[in-house]
């Protein structure tokens, strides 16, 4: 049985590369993508049990990937992670089950993500 998934899904790829160390480090399974349609194939190939989402990315932004996130009848539990101020706003937009504001403290990404395993 494979094991557990987080999708990692940034442009930006020094927030890529820190999110999977930081998780990694953890015991967590992680895959990336670098936008929303990058992101829906790795959902597609992956089955990831949580998705980590920027929202301001090139080719498909965060909206884009949970519209057809939903369209799919996909219920990954998505945590958007933004830099903007509007980050509560935005995940209650597209049904997110929590937001993390960046830069954001590693405990508070670890507190968030072990919330979400447990259920």
């Amino acid at each position: 049985m494979p094991e557990p998934l987080i999708l990692v899904v940034d442009d930006d790829a020094s927030i890529l590369e820190t999110v999977t160390a930081i998780l990694a480090i953890e015991g967590y399974a992680v895959a990336t993508a670098t936008n929303g349609r990058e992101a829906l194939e790795k959902v597609g190939q992956a089955r990831p049990w949580l998705v980590l989402l920027d929202m301001r990315m090139p080719i498909m932004d965060g909206w884009g990937f949970a519209r057809e996130m939903k369209a799919r009848g996909e219920t990954i539990p998505i945590v958007v992670m933004t830099a903007a101020q509007d980050a509560r706003r935005w995940a209650s937009e597209i049904g997110a089950a929590a937001y993390v504001p960046k830069p954001f403290e590693v405990p508070d990404l670890l507190d968030t993500v072990e919330r979400l395993q447990q259920g």
